[in-house]
């Protein structure tokens, strides 16, 4: 390995001529790439492909990621969006934020570009994972989104059941002014025709 001096590196820089070898943990040391698609080829900190656009931060630039100062021109820890040529952010923080997304979602933190940003980020190096979005349930979010509507309490008292419910009176259903998990009639609680709200006992 030329970063670590070490055998059993595996990775040969895929410029022809060139017979630089390199492990995978040395990469990022070593300022080499590789790149996660077809027909994944990997680089040498000498002959990696750099990013094209004509770009400089400003004197304060910071990473839009993490917020911590970027260096004072483009380089390999130093990376710039292609298309708003604004951002600017670590590649190290850009790299994370692709580990938690996926391939649809991933797209510039400041113009949101997911096509020429995408497509410069794979050749520069940056992995994204090729995964399948979530699937929606939507059984699930519309019960999370159900108002309760039992009484909750210990003795109901209403001929109706606990999840009879009425406007106004000793049947108004009151629920947790704190979780909103539990609820209670009136009644129930021995709470007056006044009262407007409520705690259950786990609050």
């Amino acid at each position: 390995c030329f970063v670590c001096r070490e055998t059993g590196a595996a990775i040969t820089c895929c410029q022809e001529g060139c017979d630089r070898s390199f492990h995978l943990p040395c990469a990022i040391q070593g300022q080499c790439i590789t790149q996660y698609f077809s027909p994944y080829r990997s680089f040498c900190s000498e002959h990696r492909p750099e990013q094209e656009v004509e770009a400089a931060p400003d004197n304060d630039s910071t990473c839009i990621i993490c917020l911590d100062p970027v260096d004072d021109t483009k380089s390999y820890h130093t990376m710039v969006c292609p298309v708003c040529k604004h951002a600017w952010f670590h590649r190290g923080c850009i790299q994370r934020q692709a580990w938690y997304t996926v391939l649809g979602s991933f797209k510039c933190p400041l113009c949101r570009d997911n096509s020429d940003f995408v497509r410069d980020m794979f050749t520069t190096g940056i992995q994204v994972p090729l995964r399948l979005p979530p699937q929606k349930n939507e059984a699930a979010d519309e019960a999370l989104i159900q108002r309760h509507s039992l009484c909750d309490a210990c003795q109901c008292l209403c001929h109706g059941g606990r999840e009879h419910t009425e406007e106004w009176g000793p049947w108004e259903l009151l629920l947790c002014s704190t979780c909103a998990a539990e609820g209670t009639h009136h009644l129930c609680s021995k709470l007056s025709a006044s009262r407007t709200s409520w705690e259950c006992q786990s609050c």
